[in-house]
C-alpha cells in the first residue's frame, strides 16, 4: 500500500498543531512561497507554500520552525534571498543559512514516510558540492537527534509521526540508506 500525501492534510495537521499558539497557517500559494506576519491585511501569520507541492510546504515550515519570534514578525523572516543563478559565494552563504532548515525538512520527511532530497536550489548558477551540502545536512540531523529538535519541529515530527505511523523516536537508521553509512564514518 502507497502513502497519499496530500498537502490539504498537511494544511490541517499544521492548523491544528500551531494555530492557537502561534496565529500561524499554512497556506497553498502559486509559484512563489513566502512567510508573511499578521498585519492590517490580515489577523494571522502565513506560511504560504507553492503549488500545494508537499516539498514547498516542509521546507517553508522548516524555516518558520527555525526562526525566532523576532524574524517571524518579518517578511520572509527578514533573510535575504537571491533567486537560480548565485554565484560561488552567494551559493556558499546559500548553503550556509539552508543547512538547519533543511535538517529539519528531513526529519519531517521521514516522519511522513515520504524520501527527501537536499536542495542546492541553484540550477542555472554555481554548480556546488551537492554530496558535500548533504552530509553537512546530514551532520545536523545527528546534531539534533542528539540533543532535540528546536520544540516547533519536535512538535510537528510528532504530529507527522502519529498522522502517518511512524515510530518514534526518530534514528539515524531512518535518515541513511545502506550506501551513504560508508560516509558516516
Amino acid at each position: 500500500m502507497t502513502m497519499r500525501h496530500q498537502y490539504q492534510d498537511l494544511i490541517q495537521l499544521f492548523h491544528h498543531t500551531f494555530f492557537d499558539e502561534y496565529n500561524t497557517r499554512l497556506v497553498k500559494g502559486g509559484d512563489e512561497p513566502i512567510y508573511l506576519p499578521a498585519g492590517e491585511q490580515c489577523p494571522y501569520h502565513q506560511i504560504i507554500f507553492a503549488h500545494g507541492f508537499y516539498a514547498s510546504a516542509f521546507h517553508e515550515i522548516a524555516h518558520w520552525c527555525h526562526a525566532g519570534e523576532a524574524r517571524r514578525l518579518l517578511e520572509d523572516f527578514g533573510y535575504w534571498y537571491i533567486p537560480d543563478g548565485r554565484d560561488k559565494d552567494q551559493q556558499k552563504k546559500f548553503e550556509q543559512v539552508e543547512i538547519i532548515p533543511q535538517a529539519i525538512e528531513w526529519a519531517f520527511n521521514v516522519a511522513a514516510q515520504k524520501e527527501f532530497q537536499v536542495s542546492s536550489d541553484n540550477l542555472d548558477g554555481y554548480q556546488a558540492d551537492t554530496e558535500g551540502f548533504k552530509l553537512k545536512v546530514l551532520a545536523q540531523v545527528q546534531h539534533f537527534l542528539m540533543y532535540g529538535f528546536p520544540k516547533r519541529a519536535n512538535q510537528f515530527i510528532e504530529t507527522l509521526a502519529h498522522f502517518y505511523n511512524t515510530p518514534l523516536p526518530l534514528t539515524i537508521e531512518h535518515f541513511t540508506r545502506k550506501e551513504d553509512e560508508a560516509c558516516l564514518n
